[in-house]
């Protein structure tokens, strides 16, 4: 609905002791990442104990609530399974591209879930069809899913499978791979996509973030490495540090808008990280700036509007009351439709900003339609100026590894000067978090900026 870059998916995958049933934890730790993925959702389930062959399937368009039920999680029955929350960056929504994608081969099965986008996919497309591997989606999760089971022909073990198929890997991804008995985690060597181990009692969880382990009720363990291979079996886990490198570049939208702000990713808590954008953004502003409000909004802007708020000593207040029960048929891809869908999502309190100057602070802006529309919501409610403060860069340059920005032509800042933009969306002033302000926000870590600087690490 809003004017926002989106993440592709989540991931979640568990192994418990024999006779435990994992379904409803999943369901749990899907529902925490559901901020991730609202197009589809999907499980798939093995008993360890049983045939190697048991594996229970379900997924379907919709959200996790939508998808399953107690009926249905008490089918799902196995102490091994994996699940998926969707938005679609490549392959479109379609029922057919929902994941996990399960496959039966000649050496057996296997259920694989994927975060991210792997920006060879074509190439490697090209090259299975050429071995008469047909295609039944229009995803690169699928493409991986063949490289795995072709790398397996030729080894002795699903994991040496794994990293067989990574090292011909290109992009940014985290991915599950489920046998009958193992499953086995593997995160991009850039560390471009996070996949985080927990564990609770004698099972162990991989998932995108940690909120979605602690829903589950265990514990986080660590940060899967980038280029880690982690392996689960009932002897518990073994890692494959062979693909790892000493550069990374972690995406910085994690902390910006995609993580919950109760996560922590390669150990930076993302509400702590958020805070110092908006400290950040405060610190650049000119001796002498004046404003009686300093609003977010709702939700991606509310942290940094209080770090902004904490620093500059300007009342931190809500501007906004946001309906959280307007659903994903809400979205619409007209202008007009999506202006409606705006008015129906946000409602302005009054009195918080009658003749107020409002400093109000959003995580990005993409193409502008949307900052527009609440720009001038505030300012029909009595707001006697709005300042805009945005707690990322300006977005220059496409995504390639699982957003939903593929080309410059999307981005209003790709075209046009600050100045022009602030005039475009309505507002008295308007000015952005810079590269440099990274280091505030998360430390020295390694980052990957392509969509501010264009300077891609893969």
């Amino acid at each position: 609905m809003f004017d926002k870059l989106h993440e592709e998916c989540g991931v979640f995958g568990m192994y418990a002791p024999i006779g435990q049933s994992v379904a409803k934890d999943i369901y749990y730790g899907l529902t925490a990442l559901q901020h991730r993925g609202q197009e589809s959702a999907g499980m798939a389930v093995w008993d360890t104990a049983g045939e190697k062959g048991n594996l229970t399937l379900k997924k379907d368009m919709g959200l996790v609530s939508e998808v399953f039920d107690a009926k249905t999680l008490g089918i799902l029955s196995g102490n091994l399974g994996v699940g998926h929350v969707r938005y679609s960056t490549t392959g479109g929504s379609r029922p057919e591209n929902a994941q996990p994608i399960a496959m039966h081969y000649i050496k057996g099965t296997l259920a694989l879930v994927h975060n991210g986008n792997l920006t060879n996919a074509d190439a490697l497309k090209e090259q299975q069809m050429y071995r008469g591997q047909a295609h039944y989606t229009t995803t690169d999760s699928e493409v991986l899913a063949y490289e795995v089971i072709s790398a397996r022909l030729q080894c002795g073990c699903v994991e040496d499978a794994v990293r067989k198929a990574a090292e011909g890997l290109k992009g940014g991804y985290a991915v599950l791979v489920m046998s009958p008995r193992k499953l086995v985690g593997m995160r991009d060597p850039f560390g471009l996509k996070p996949l985080i181990l927990g564990r609770r009692g004698e099972a162990y969880m991989m998932a995108s973030e940690s909120a979605a382990i602690e829903a589950a009720g265990g514990e986080v363990i660590r940060d899967i490495r980038p280029g880690e291979i982690v392996t689960v079996t009932k002897d518990g886990i073994k890692s494959d540090t062979s693909l790892c490198s000493d550069k990374v570049a972690h995406c910085i939208f994690e902390y910006i808008y995609f993580a919950r702000n109760d996560s922590v990713i390669d150990g930076i808590e993302v509400q702590s990280a958020r805070m110092k954008a908006g400290e950040a953004l405060a610190k650049r502003e000119d001796p002498g700036f004046e404003a009686d409000l300093v609003a977010g909004v709702p939700d991606s802007g509310l942290s940094a509007a209080q770090g902004y708020a904490a620093y500059s000593q300007i009342p931190f207040g809500f501007a906004f009351h946001k309906n959280s029960y307007i659903g994903r048929s809400f979205i619409k891809p007209a202008n007009e439709e999506r202006a409606d869908a705006v008015h129906m999502k946000l409602s302005v309190l009054k009195s918080a900003v009658k003749n107020k100057r409002v400093v109000l602070i959003d995580d990005s802006i993409v193409r502008g339609n949307t900052m527009k529309q609440i720009v001038e919501l505030l300012r029909k409610n009595g707001a006697k100026e709005v300042h805009v403060r945005i707690s990322s860069p300006p977005f220059l340059h496409p995504c390639f590894y699982g957003t939903d920005v593929a080309n410059s032509s999307q981005l209003i800042a790709s075209g046009h000067s600050t100045e022009q933009i602030c005039e475009s969306i309505g507002a008295d002033s308007l000015s952005y978090l810079q590269i440099a302000d990274f280091e505030t926000m998360v430390g020295k870590m390694g980052l990957c900026t392509a969509c501010f600087s264009g300077e891609y690490p893969v």
